[in-house]
C-alpha cells in the first residue's frame, strides 16, 4: 500500500527548496493568471522569513509519498510541505506554506500534513492555529474546512490575504 510519511525537515534541503519553489510558482501563477517567471519565484522566496520556521519560533515538515511499511525508499516522492510559526502571543501558531503537489492531491496527504503541523504547533506550546489565504485557492480552503478550521476575523493584513481561518488545538 502506498502511504504518506510526514517528518520534520530543514526548509533549505533540496527537496524542501523544490517544494517551496513549486508552492510559490503555483500561488503566484494563479494570482496573476499567467505562469510565473523563474525570476518572480526567486523574488517571492527571497527574504520570505522561512528561516523562522525552526525551533524555537516554528517548524517545517516535508511529506513523502510512496513509503512502504515505514521504510524510506529513494523512489519516494517529496510531495508536500508546510510550516508553523509562533505568533506574538505564543499560544497561537500560524499555518504557512502548506503545499501538496497537484499530482498528489486527493491521496490523503492533506490530512496527514495538517495533523503533523498541528502536532508541531502543540510541541511549540501553541493552543490554537490560525492561517490566512486567498479566495481563489479553493482546494486549500476546502482542506482547511474538512479538518475543522473555521473562518475567523482578520488577525493580520496583507496584499494576498482575503480570508482567515482558525482552530483550537
Amino acid at each position: 500500500m502506498t502511504t504518506w510519511s510526514i517528518r520534520p525537515e530543514r526548509f533549505d534541503t533540496a527537496d524542501a527548496t523544490a517544494l517551496r519553489r513549486d508552492y510559490y510558482d503555483e500561488v503566484a501563477s494563479r494570482y496573476w493568471g499567467r505562469p510565473a517567471t523563474a525570476a518572480e519565484v526567486d523574488e517571492g522566496l527571497a527574504g520570505d522569513g522561512v528561516e523562522r520556521l525552526t525551533a524555537p519560533t516554528g517548524a517545517f515538515v516535508l511529506g513523502r509519498y510512496g513509503e512502504e511499511a515505514g521504510q524510506i525508499s529513494p523512489a519516494d516522492e517529496a510531495g508536500a510541505c508546510g510550516g508553523v510559526l509562533l505568533l506574538l502571543d505564543a499560544d497561537t501558531a500560524e499555518l504557512t506554506r502548506v503545499y501538496i503537489r497537484p499530482g498528489l492531491r486527493g491521496t490523503g496527504g492533506g490530512g496527514f500534513l495538517l495533523g503533523a503541523l498541528e502536532d508541531a504547533a502543540r510541541r511549540l506550546g501553541a493552543r490554537r492555529m490560525v492561517l490566512n489565504t486567498r479566495l481563489d485557492l479553493v482546494e486549500a480552503r476546502a482542506l482547511y474546512a474538512r479538518h475543522g478550521y473555521a473562518e475567523i476575523p482578520a488577525y493580520c493584513q496583507g496584499p494576498y490575504m482575503e480570508v482567515w481561518y482558525g482552530k483550537e488545538l
